[in-house]
């Protein structure tokens, strides 16, 4: 694997790369020796981010996490990424009814990845445990944020009433808002 690693506000100790590598290292059982893994550090104010991008075919497996020590957050962010993969090598499995290998071909999975036994694969089994549907009436962003604030929700589905589009509308972390908007290929 190769590890593109970059920090924001933090200089990156031959430690810290040590333990990244060491950690996410832990991963290379699973990928390509060509796979990349973009790492990026950052400190604002007393908090202490990474941000781990593993681009693969068509997909990108992706975590952040934060805390108030660099190490803690580089420990969170290996947890989470394993979970993922987890995840998806289940859905990879399913899609090839069965026959994993069928996906190695091109992507940046070792043949391993398949075949290593999960402690419990039922537990990050993707259930959808409610359907809702509601009416959609053409609205401003603006006023969907507004909806969403009133409903208590951190996100709100809408359609566009200058683009005659779904859009979602969410709630950022620092409390700005975010507009997802539809992109066809």
């Amino acid at each position: 694997m190769k590890f593109i690693i970059s920090g924001k506000n933090i200089d990156v100790t031959p430690s810290l790369k040590d333990t990244i590598e060491n950690k996410l290292g832990k991963l290379e059982r699973y990928f390509t020796p060509e796979t990349e893994i973009i790492v990026t550090l950052s400190v604002e104010k007393e908090r202490q981010k990474i941000e781990v991008t593993i681009p693969v075919k068509g997909n990108i497996i992706r975590s952040e996490q934060t805390s108030n020590d660099m190490y803690v957050s580089i420990d969170l962010v290996e947890e989470v990424i394993e979970r993922q993969l987890r995840k998806y090598k289940n859905k990879l499995v399913a899609r090839n009814q069965g026959h994993p290998t069928a996906a190695v071909g091109g992507s940046n999975f070792k043949k391993e990845f398949f075949e290593s036994e999960d402690e419990n694969p039922h537990d990050e089994e993707i259930r959808i445990v409610r359907t809702k549907r509601f009416g959609i009436k053409p609205m401003y962003p603006e006023d969907a944020c507004i909806q969403m604030e009133l409903l208590g929700h951190s996100f709100f589905v809408f359609s566009n009433a200058e683009t005659d589009e779904v859009n979602v509308v969410y709630k950022r972390k620092d409390g700005s808002f975010g507009l997802i908007e539809p992109e066809f290929d």
